[in-house]
């Protein structure tokens, strides 16, 4: 059996991925940690282009953690009606406002917000990525990679992951990838995931890693692929 590449010919072979995808911010519409938190748990199930819709009235409405800490759940109904498990997702938000009272003591590290109601891990590596972000030297480091249905789609297709499962694909990429390019590696994935990389007839011939991908490997071949 060959060697499995390693971290330093990954990132190599990788580099054009992160050159196209790797700076660019999460879709969401977000100023904020507090926003950025809300938002990501609300998107879950749903559309960041929805959410992004909805984000400016609720949070004119709720400002902070301090205000939302204040509200009952059924008090975000109006404002988050339209999206997916919407009451749970309202109880989640403000059972975290109760919790963290205040928008500078929301927690920055993956044991931190996934003992949060409502943060997973795939979450809680959005969160921690993106207020990095935000604040660049703020000390902060990924704990993990973002493993989102494109990421699950895209990893294995191009041989950086053997497994199906989010949890060990999200161990082979930090196995494979160097730490401080996880954050990058799990948006650059999504985005080539979401553009290039789709579930039905991917555009592997405008791919920009198309020459060290399995997937394209195998279809030029005439090998059949999944």
């Amino acid at each position: 059996m060959a060697n499995r590449p390693t971290r330093t010919e990954w990132q190599t072979a990788l580099a054009p991925l992160f050159k196209k995808y790797g700076a660019l911010k999460h879709p969401l519409n977000y100023n904020n940690r507090y926003q950025l938190l809300t938002m990501v748990i609300l998107s879950s199930r749903s559309t960041d282009v929805l959410i992004n819709k909805l984000g400016p009235p609720l949070f004119k409405a709720f400002p902070s953690m301090k205000g939302l800490s204040k509200a009952k759940p059924e008090d975000l109904f109006p404002f988050i009606h339209g999206i997916t498990n919407f009451n749970r997702k309202a109880q989640w938000l403000v059972s975290i406002a109760k919790m963290v009272g205040d928008d500078a003591h929301i927690p920055t590290s993956m044991e931190g917000l996934t003992g949060l109601p409502g943060i997973g891990r795939k979450s809680a590596n959005v969160i921690i990525g993106e207020s990095i972000r935000l604040d660049p030297k703020g000390g902060r480091t990924p704990e993990g990679v973002m493993v989102d249905l494109h990421v699950a789609r895209v990893a294995p297709r191009l041989g950086i992951a053997k497994s199906g499962v989010p949890d060990k694909i999200e161990q082979e990429l930090m196995d494979a990838i160097p730490q401080k390019n996880w954050h990058a590696a799990g948006m650059a994935m999504t985005f080539l995931g979401r553009e290039v990389c789709r579930p039905k007839n991917p555009k592997c011939a405008e791919c920009v890693v198309n020459g060290v991908c399995e997937y394209y490997a195998n279809a030029v071949k005439g090998k059949p692929i999944k």
